[in-house]
């Protein structure tokens, strides 16, 4: 079977507009994915990022779910070291609550952003690390389940309205440990293709390897998250593509800012190594017009054997993102 198409959005603020405007994209860009027939509506957690507005995936979902009939909306993901696995599940089972059988919750373990920022979230300097990782999803799940362990400090405490209210549980990763993890709880798995690809395959063999089936899966499911800018034709996809190569450049230089135009990426003068950088980049991101992109992902999905394609779009034109997701659709017509 043709693998699903879903959505990664991370709400980009493009150069000359507000964060309000991206939010408002949003909206727009999930209403329309809605009727094209994808499977489900993602977006990410990032902080300190003055080109990203998705800061508060909880909230954001919420609208969105609202905004939407059919797709499933989720985080991709809640980052669960910002944040009590208790209030976690308290939002997540809200969301459950109201929109039953429509939420996703992709757990993932890095910060989402630098260390000072994580310190700020988090309220303290401590424990920057992933290391609790493993006992914080413990804790999350014990409070959606209601059960913990005998003598566990939080037996005692009821996640209303969590209990009874799980939304389907994700593991992310941009590496083997998000892998392993979710294999062995039998849960399914995302990963970060888009800005990983060298690591997807090894970690999907890891996942396959180590799953164990569960209540939640009798076999493994993975999704791959896939950088996808689609035009009328190639030359115009290549156009719309430039700024996000400038874009990752600056912000791995430390200098993250709004989403550039294509007239900006072009204006930019590149030393040599940054356009080696960039172009590294564009090499990871599916280009070109419909059968170019439908190609390029059948590709993809043979040669990785995933369930699911996860695409993020990420143009500084807001009717350019629109259509792109258009054009997938109509190449990929079993999209949803």
């Amino acid at each position: 079977m043709r693998a699903a198409l879903s959505v990664l959005d991370l709400a980009p603020v493009t150069s000359g507009s507000t964060s309000g405007d991206a939010l408002r994209h949003t909206l727009d860009l999930a209403h329309h994915v809605d009727r094209l027939g994808f499977t489900r509506y993602w977006v990410a957690e990032h902080h300190n990022m003055p080109g990203i507005a998705s800061s508060a995936p909880a909230v954001l979902i919420g609208h969105i779910a609202d905004a939407t009939e059919h797709l499933r909306v989720g985080s991709g993901g809640v980052m669960l070291p910002n944040h009590a696995p208790l209030v976690v599940a308290e939002q997540f089972g809200m969301l459950e609550a109201l929109h039953p059988g429509r939420i996703d919750l992709g757990i993932g373990r890095a910060p989402g952003t630098d260390p000072v920022t994580a310190a700020a979230l988090r309220r303290s300097a401590d424990a920057l690390g992933a290391e609790d990782f493993p006992e914080q999803l413990m804790d999350l799940m014990g409070f959606f389940t209601g059960t913990f362990p005998e003598g566990h400090p939080y037996s005692a405490i009821t996640a209303v309205p969590a209990v009874g209210n799980m939304p389907a549980l994700w593991i992310l990763g941009s590496s083997g440990y998000g892998a392993q993890v979710a294999g062995l709880l039998g849960l399914p798995f995302a990963f970060a293709h888009h800005f990983s690809a060298d690591y997807t395959m090894p970690a999907l063999a890891l996942y396959r390897k180590s799953f164990r089936p569960s209540d939640v899966l009798d076999a493994p499911y993975a999704m791959i998250g896939v950088g996808v800018i689609c035009a009328d034709d190639d030359e115009r996809a290549q156009w719309l593509a430039a700024p996000g190569a400038l874009s990752y450049l600056r912000l791995r230089s430390g200098r993250p800012g709004p989403f550039p135009s294509p007239e900006e990426a072009a204006a930019y003068p590149y030393t040599d190594a940054e356009r080696a950088f960039a172009e590294g980049r564009l090499r990871n991101t599916v280009t070109g017009s419909p059968a170019t992109v439908r190609d390029r992902l059948e590709q993809l999905a043979e040669e990785t054997g995933v369930d699911e394609l996860m695409i993020t779009t990420m143009v500084h034109d807001h009717a350019d993102r629109l259509r792109s997701y258009e054009l997938v659709a109509s190449a990929w017509p079993t999209a949803g």
